[in-house]
């Protein structure tokens, strides 16, 4: 018994089912945001949950996450500093994008020149890189800062 195959027919049968069987893969499926709402928010909010920050920076810095949990990748918090406030050199694993949402800021990264942020400035932090920023505004700074790896932070430490 011989048995026609119409290869032409069959290659695109097959090109479909390995499309729809790995659209996940190619972020087309994201099952985990099925079912999330959207979300909008201040700084100012008064139902926000600030945290404080890690033990390394000076009391009075707090973080509120806003999306996602800090344990995962794509999280998204506003990070609030006192007006006057020296955040001490660190570095982070995840890259940073930031949006200053209140206050002035100077950011300086390692090797780099300092930047003075102001209220609506963006910025981007490489993965890694140390750095450090003072809120010079007399009132407090809140960054705005989308972390694409999980949460962390690592105070620099200095050789002696």
């Amino acid at each position: 018994m011989k048995i026609d195959v119409d290869y032409s027919k069959l290659k695109v049968a097959v090109i479909i089912c390995m499309f729809l069987t790995s659209s996940p893969f190619f972020g087309q499926g994201n099952l985990e945001g099925e079912n999330e709402v959207a979300l909008v928010r201040t700084h100012t909010d008064k139902d926000l949950q600030w945290a404080p920050c890690p033990s390394f920076m000076p009391e009075g810095c707090t973080i509120s996450v806003l999306h996602a949990n800090p344990n995962n990748s794509n999280l998204d918090v506003f990070f609030k500093v006192p007006a006057n406030y020296e955040i001490p050199a660190h570095w982070h694993t995840s890259a940073e994008r930031m949006v200053l949402v209140s206050g002035e800021l100077r950011v300086t990264y390692e090797g780099e020149l300092e930047h003075t942020m102001k209220v609506g400035s963006y910025a981007f932090g490489p993965s890694t890189k140390p750095h450090t920023a003072k809120c010079v505004s007399a009132d407090p700074c809140v960054l705005f800062i989308a972390f694409e790896e999980p949460l962390d932070a690592f105070p620099l430490v200095q050789n002696k």
